[in-house]
């Protein structure tokens, strides 16, 4: 049987979460299932014992390809080596200290066979440290209608998007080297997509505050991000978007931007301000023609980066902050039953072009 879909997971020092990773891909596939479905494990040089993990598990139970990477380089081409190396008509990036909820692979395999998409989309959940569930706020983008500019707004990682591997092939369309390297990725694999399915149902369980994992380390690395969004337009360039996408594409650019500026576990505050000029030089060198900021909290926020003005934009984010802290002094975190994190929901299918 031909393999449809093939699953990269990048590893490294992941001892706590490999397994459990690892045995949520195959687990409840029937043997025909299992036999259209190829695992492929790089360990990017894990300095733990996640080498000799991986070896063990390929041994035990089979189904499982593992390569060994020489030395570090880091998550994007750890993707792209296992990429390299897949032989599935669809290529799925799921990360190993992450896990997929029964049932997950199932459906992706009977909508592949189903609907042939270019890219499939799906829901996720974030997982806190103490097993918490909770919807991601870009969640509802899956649940209105299935248009481009709706779904440029879903979170942009690799890992809630399923993509036909020739569509990557076609467009040359890989992962760059450093940190947030699925910013130049994961929106172009939309705009470059004839056909694009949404199956609004949780199949990813996304980890969230791992000690060790990039949103959770203040470090200056996170500069990196502007070096990725320049990727990002040039690839836009390629792919000849359309204004339309170019402004969605901007908007949501300040807003991440500004999310990883104001984030006490990202940015260390003596590099606060630096950041925030690197936010201006990216404003003004991709601004669109008559580009309009949004509306709201958001819109204030890109005025302040337009006028170049940290001084307001440190005051309002401490108003903000103070604000924020008196809600969750009085109310209640919701959580998420896991039993009802994985129930199916209404498929939508769009032609993008």
């Amino acid at each position: 049987m031909d393999v449809l879909l093939t699953v990269v997971v990048p590893v490294y020092a992941v001892e706590d979460f490999l397994l459990a990773c690892l045995d949520s891909i195959r687990a409840g596939l029937t043997p025909e299932e299992n036999a259209s479905v190829e695992v492929i494990a790089v360990d990017d040089a894990s300095p733990d014992g996640c080498g000799a993990m991986l070896d063990a598990y390929a041994a035990r139970h089979g189904g499982l390809r593992v390569l060994h990477l020489s030395s570090n380089v880091g998550l994007g081409l750890a993707r792209n080596a296992g990429l390299a190396e897949a032989t599935g008509r669809y290529v799925w990036f799921v990360d190993s200290d992450d896990r997929l909820p029964p049932g997950s692979v199932r459906a992706v395999l009977d909508r592949l066979r189903a609907s042939a998409p270019d890219v499939l989309l799906v829901d996720h959940l974030r997982e806190h440290e103490d097993g918490r569930l909770e919807p991601d706020a870009s969640s509802p983008v899956l649940a209105g209608p299935a248009t481009l500019d709706r779904l440029l707004g879903l979170q942009h990682t690799a890992w809630n998007r399923i993509t036909r591997r020739g569509l990557l092939t076609e467009h040359e369309l890989r992962f760059p080297a450093g940190w947030y390297e699925d910013v130049p990725f994961s929106n172009p694999v939309l705009v470059a997509a004839e056909r694009v399915e949404v199956l609004n149902r949780v199949c990813y369980h996304y980890r969230v505050g791992r000690p060790g994992s990039i949103t959770a380390t203040r470090s200056e690395r996170h500069f990196e991000a502007f070096e990725q969004y320049d990727e990002l337009h040039e690839r836009l360039d390629r792919l000849g978007a359309a204004p339309g996408v170019r402004a969605r594409v901007f908007t949501l650019m300040i807003n991440h931007l500004l999310v990883v500026a104001g984030n006490d576990s990202r940015m260390h505050p003596s590099c606060r301000r630096r950041f925030f000029r690197g936010i201006v030089r990216q404003y003004r060198r991709h601004l669109p023609a008559g580009h309009r900021p949004p509306a709201g909290a958001a819109g204030l926020k890109h005025r302040l980066v337009a006028a170049n003005s940290y001084a307001l934009y440190s005051a309002l984010r401490a108003g903000y902050r103070l604000a924020g802290s008196r809600k969750r002094s009085t109310e209640p975190t919701p959580a998420v039953s896991p039993d009802l994190s994985s129930t199916p929901r209404p498929v939508q299918t769009t032609s993008l072009r």
